[in-house]
């Protein structure tokens, strides 16, 4: 197949998305594929350029800032849907964008407008679950359990510490609502902490959601297809699943399979499901998971466009599953140009 990956952007995810990238790319060649990368906020990457990006390391210890990010935008000369593939050039569209209009449904709408097939959810599904207000109300909907919250609209006027108090208690998680790599979010503990925490969440969106603290371990479980990988289980080196301990190796341990028993196996993979089918979702995703000291499961979010670097969880559940990177790469890519039937994870 002809296949374009588009990567970089301007999110705050922009590293992770070339990190991304540019290991799909290498692998998808692996397959005999004709493939080209795409940076949708500077252009064409040339294989060299690639090259050279591989051996300086992409992935910073931070991610860029608001005011980093504003700069790039500006200094963009040409428009985003200038960089897009057309039709005659490519089979398909490989998406390792991550945050931004990579994920929220923006450019999944003109490849539709284009009629270039792409990977992952359509433009509705990436929306909804970019939005994790939104997607949150979807969840609980279909019987996924997810933790109670309240939203803050407007910085000039967030939510009272009373407000928060009666409604959540402590702690929480503040975070942007349509961000992810949990840019922007903080674990508030106290109340003098709370407006501050808000204060900085709406640097990165300009929507903040404020979240009751789930306590326990940090799940992960992949789907693909509609069908669930095995369960992995992340143990961070911080108090949370932070950017750091994300993209930073040997910053978390990561087991796949989880330590768990089959019930809960079985329990966690079918509230995964249920997730990925509440939101609409398709191709590859990965739904998040905290699980309690008394066994409950509390879904946190859904990733459309989950990293694919080499220390990112969807291809560590698939090598526990059998599947290597290049295949599900290529598994990934095939989706797109051959979704499941009605009934099945369509987008369509």
């Amino acid at each position: 197949m002809r296949i374009t990956v588009l990567m970089g952007g301007t999110s705050s995810e922009r590293d992770v998305s070339l990190a991304s990238g540019l290991r799909i790319a290498e692998a998808l060649r692996t397959r005999g594929h004709t493939v080209h990368t795409v940076d949708t906020a500077k252009g064409p990457v040339s294989e060299q350029q690639e090259r050279q990006m591989l051996a300086d390391g992409v992935v910073k210890a931070k991610p860029p800032t608001p005011d980093e990010l504003a700069r790039m935008k500006a200094e963009s000369v040409t428009d985003t849907a200038a960089r897009l593939p057309k039709r005659a050039d490519c089979d398909v569209a490989f998406l390792a964008l991550h945050g931004g209009s990579g994920e929220d449904g923006t450019i999944q709408a003109l490849l539709d407008l284009a009629g270039v097939p792409y990977t992952g959810s359509g433009h509705l599904a990436s929306a909804l679950a970019m939005d994790k207000d939104l997607s949150k109300h979807l969840l609980r909907a279909h019987g996924v359990h997810t933790a109670d919250w309240i939203m803050a609209f407007d910085p000039d006027t967030p939510p009272s510490v009373g407000e928060v108090e009666r409604a959540l208690g402590w702690p929480v998680i503040v975070k942007p609502s349509k961000q992810g790599s949990t840019v922007g979010l903080s674990i508030v503990k106290q109340p003098a902490e709370l407006h501050p925490a808000i204060a900085e969440a709406f640097k990165h969106d300009d929507e903040v959601m404020i979240e009751r603290f789930i306590a326990g371990r940090e799940l992960s479980a992949p789907v693909i297809g509609g069908e669930a990988l095995p369960v992995g289980e992340i143990i961070p080196k911080h108090e949370i699943y932070d950017y750091e301990c994300k993209y930073t190796p040997g910053m978390a341990e990561e087991i796949f399979p989880a330590p768990l028993t089959p019930a809960e196996t079985a329990e966690v993979q079918s509230q995964a499901q249920r997730a990925f089918a509440a939101l609409k979702l398709s191709g590859c995703a990965r739904i998040d998971f905290r699980m309690t000291a008394t066994g409950e499961f509390y879904c946190l979010e859904a990733n459309t466009l989950p990293g694919m670097t080499a220390t990112s969880l969807v291809p560590q559940g698939a090598a526990a599953a059998g599947i290597s990177f290049a295949d599900l790469c290529e598994r990934i890519a095939r989706l797109a140009v051959d979704p499941p039937k009605p009934g099945g994870a369509s987008r369509r």
